[in-house]
């Protein structure tokens, strides 16, 4: 068990010095936006998914109300329980609901990544190792970002608030050079979120309905136009 742990830990280490990055940045951005750095380092504690926490900033910050954040982060965060599902069948039988539920909250992207890249079944004692130093990483950068903000110029703090969106584009743009389907896709957000930004009438929309919009639409219409061939099913033979 102990080695399990161990080498949980180290193959969560690399996982956990990104994480901090980026959290950084969160915990900088949630002060600006009114919130105390135990309130930040609790969000990050309880939730660990970025793109939800800044989307929920978000909507924080725009005085949306309790309904749009739920269907916000069910919208956004929905592939985490498709992740658990599948990670889940590779845990096998013998792990209990507990533990599957433990290990589901630390069920990131990455860490879903390598859970299901190493061979053959991932112990719980692995799994905790694995999401146990991210975990901290997480937290730990969204404290020190909000405590860093009160000492930080204010140059210094303006130039970090965009590291989430640099961050962004080098996870989304090489992706998006290889595969079409990716890059209309998208294009397809980015078009949805300008016309939030500019029409009118659609600038009504809180910030949290139109999250939602923008991430349902470019969702809905990708799998229209680039549907997933399935595999075809072969004949019994005659």
């Amino acid at each position: 068990m102990r080695t399990e742990w161990r080498d949980g830990l180290r193959d969560g280490l690399p996982i956990a010095v990104g994480y901090f990055a980026v959290s950084f940045s969160f915990g900088l951005l949630a002060t600006q936006a009114g919130l105390t750095a135990f309130q930040a380092g609790l969000i990050s504690l309880t939730n660990l998914t970025s793109a939800g926490q800044f989307a929920g900033l978000t909507i924080i910050t725009a005085g949306a109300g309790l309904g749009e954040m739920a269907l916000t982060q069910l919208v956004i965060n929905l592939r985490y329980a498709l992740m658990s599902l599948a990670l889940g069948q590779k845990l096998g039988p013998q792990v209990g609901t507990l533990k599957r539920c433990l290990i589901a909250f630390v069920d990131t992207d990455e860490i879903f990544a390598v859970a299901m890249g190493r061979p053959g079944r991932p112990t719980p004692a692995y799994m905790g190792g694995l999401g146990f130093l991210p975990l901290l990483g997480w937290t730990g950068g969204t404290l020190t970002g909000a405590l860093a903000s009160g000492v930080l110029p204010a140059a210094v703090i303006s130039a970090l608030g965009i590291a989430l969106y640099c961050m962004f584009v080098a996870v989304v743009a090489p992706v998006a050079r290889r595969s079409r389907p990716v890059l209309a896709v998208v294009g397809i957000a980015l078009v949805c979120s300008c016309l939030m930004s500019w029409v009118p009438l659609l600038k009504q929309i809180s910030a949290g309905t139109a999250i939602i919009l923008c991430t349902v639409a470019a969702a809905a219409l990708g799998a229209w136009l680039f549907p997933v061939e399935e595999p075809a099913q072969g004949g019994d033979a005659a």
